[in-house]
């Protein structure tokens, strides 16, 4: 459909000076219009007289502009849809990869800069279709049918128009590589400003509480300043490179205009047929620029092109292998089997964080991960539900190495809990059922009373469908806890890792969560990571890390009495029952 209408519309763009040449040439002149003219006239009983030629002109420059209105009207319409659609497409496929994309890719990036890209660099492809793709089509069409128009009505007139096409793909080629480095800088500093906002508002408390307001406003007084510069700097290169076109072009029309006036005054061409191919000169200029342009033109967007591909091309994604088969359905209490087989990992290639790790749990059991920060306790929970993959080594649930099995297969048997409860702003009933959202609204409440929350829910303004605040800022530590303990509980997945859940929380509140999560620990292959060892001490197992690698395992009391690593740990929290357990 939008390939009809541009044809038609480059069509239509050579009729749209005929009226003039009818009204000067003939109507004017008092001359006698051409036989197909006159012979359209005779059936509708009208003679060719100027009255009748004026009338006749001004209807045919109403018809093709009418005609001209409506093809433009449906192109623009036709090209919304189309551009919307494509917009969207690409926005999805992008947002669907960062999805897909490791933690660790996050973590060295900000979130500022992946929604700058979302939001804005998608649009290229709109733009890239629309102006490199279609436009050129466009341009080339209005080229030749104009073109054609114009050689045959004055020959060597509409050849010295071609010659500015020299002229005009140096000025392109000179100001596309500089709007190109001009678009880049600007994306960069408007992505680091979007970024700044954002950690800004997030941190909010913490700027206030340290009176950095100060500090923060000029900080994004600087970056604005420096978008505002590269803005001001775009728009003289833009101005420059449109008054350099303009000169050029305008240099073209006066040596027609020189030479085609003087062919009229010497009477060896018609002043309509002048009108008629000024028109069509000023068209094929159009085109004719516009074409060279889309050099110029692609630079900028080539900027954001290639924001957009370097994300979709990133190679940090968890993805499914060929041939991936999902886990077997087991019996409650005979699913949740994990073993690590000599797995080494590490964020920086060269710095390994984990170093031949072997370990088995085993359905039910409970295993506590203790060790100083950076011993690489969250990035073995983080493996499991591949989060991130091993450099080496092979991790298995129930039997299977989970490369082999879907993604979402091996996320759906396993629960996090996490230190930073997620909580999003959307109704307590769907933060609850995020893990499993066709849970009815007696599930979803079965598990809030497991967990201790419903009491403080059915408190709440619309209870259940009062809408929290963005991360759960409306309620207190202990309560998005509980909410978070209610949404493991719902989902009912073997697994259960439990990373510093009650860290952030005084010691009574603690308490007062510890019978919820031993209600959600039964029966399921726990992870358990906590700084307080106070924590882990009913943990069936207790693993001691030390610079990757596991140096003790037992539990608490077998690795009291060894007086090992874990003994120095405890001995550091609780000195009077240490000294009393030597003795």
């Amino acid at each position: 459909m939008i390939g009809v209408l541009t044809t038609l519309a480059a069509s239509v763009a050579a009729l749209q000076p005929l009226p003039m040449k009818i009204l000067i040439d003939y109507a004017f002149a008092h001359a006698n219009p051409p036989a197909f003219l006159g012979g359209a006239l005779t059936p509708l009983g009208l003679d060719s007289t100027p009255t009748v030629l004026v009338a006749l002109s001004a209807l045919l420059g109403v018809a093709v502009f009418a005609i001209q209105s409506a093809v433009d009207s449906s192109l623009t319409w036709a090209w919304s849809v189309a551009g919307q659609r494509m917009v969207y497409r690409l926005t999805n496929d992008l947002f669907r990869h960062l999805l897909r994309l490791t933690s660790l890719y996050h973590s060295r990036r900000p979130v500022g800069d992946a929604i700058s890209r979302l939001t804005g660099d998608t649009w290229c492809v709109y733009t890239f279709v629309s102006g490199f793709v279609m436009g050129p089509i466009h341009q080339v069409l209005m080229l030749g049918s104009v073109g054609v128009a114009a050689f045959a009505r004055e020959r060597r007139l509409a050849s010295t128009v071609i010659l500015a096409a020299p002229l005009l793909a140096v000025s392109s080629l000179y100001f596309g590589t500089r709007l190109k480095e001009r678009a880049k800088s600007a994306r960069k500093v408007e992505s680091g400003l979007l970024s700044f906002v954002q950690q800004t508002l997030t941190a909010i408390p913490v700027v206030q509480a340290f009176t950095a307001e100060a500090r923060n406003r000029s900080r994004f007084g600087a970056l604005a300043e420096e978008a505002i510069a590269l803005s001001r700097k775009g728009a003289l290169l833009t101005s420059s490179y449109g008054m350099v076109n303009g000169a050029i072009t305008t240099l073209g029309a006066g040596i027609v205009l020189f030479f085609g006036g003087r062919r009229v005054l010497e009477g060896t061409m018609p002043l309509g047929t002048l009108v008629v191919f000024l028109a069509y000169m000023q068209t094929l200029h159009q085109s004719l620029e516009g074409l060279l342009k889309t050099y110029g033109g692609f630079k900028p967007l080539e900027a954001s092109i290639d924001r957009v591909i370097e994300t979709l091309q990133s190679g940090e994604i968890i993805a499914d292998l060929p041939g991936a088969q999902p886990l077997p359905k087991l019996p409650r209490g005979t699913s949740g089997h994990v073993r690590f087989e000599n797995v080494s990992f590490g964020y920086v290639s060269g710095r390994p964080v984990l170093s031949e790790i072997d370990l088995e749990v085993w359905p039910g059991e409970k295993v506590a991960l203790v060790g100083q920060t950076g011993a690489g306790k969250s990035t073995i929970v983080s493996l499991i539900p591949r989060l991130l993959d091993p450099w080496s080594g092979t991790l298995y649930l129930d039997g299977k190495d989970i490369r082999t099995v879907p993604l979402d297969d091996v996320r759906s048997r396993i629960s996090m809990l996490l230190q930073d409860t997620f909580l999003f702003p959307m109704s307590v009933m769907e933060n609850i059922s995020l893990g499993r959202p066709t849970a009815s609204r007696d599930e979803v409440i079965a598990a809030a009373i497991t967990a201790n929350a419903h009491a403080f829910i059915q408190q709440l303004p619309q209870g259940y469908e009062t809408v929290l605040g963005e991360r759960g800022s409306t309620l207190s530590g202990g309560e998005r806890q509980r909410i978070a303990i209610a949404r493991a509980l719902l989902k009912d997945a073997p697994v259960l890792i439990l990373d510093e859940p009650t860290s952030s929380l005084d010691a009574q509140t603690e308490a007062s969560l510890m019978d919820a999560l031993d209600r959600l620990m039964t029966g399921r292959t726990a992870f358990i990571i906590a700084h307080r060892l106070s924590t882990v001490r009913r943990a069936d197992r207790i693993l001691v890390l030390e610079h990757g690698r596991i140096v003790e395992s037992g539990t608490h009391a077998s690795l009291l009495a060894a007086r090992g690593a874990y003994f120095k740990y405890h001995a550091a929290q609780f000195p009077r029952p240490a000294r009393e357990v030597l003795a």
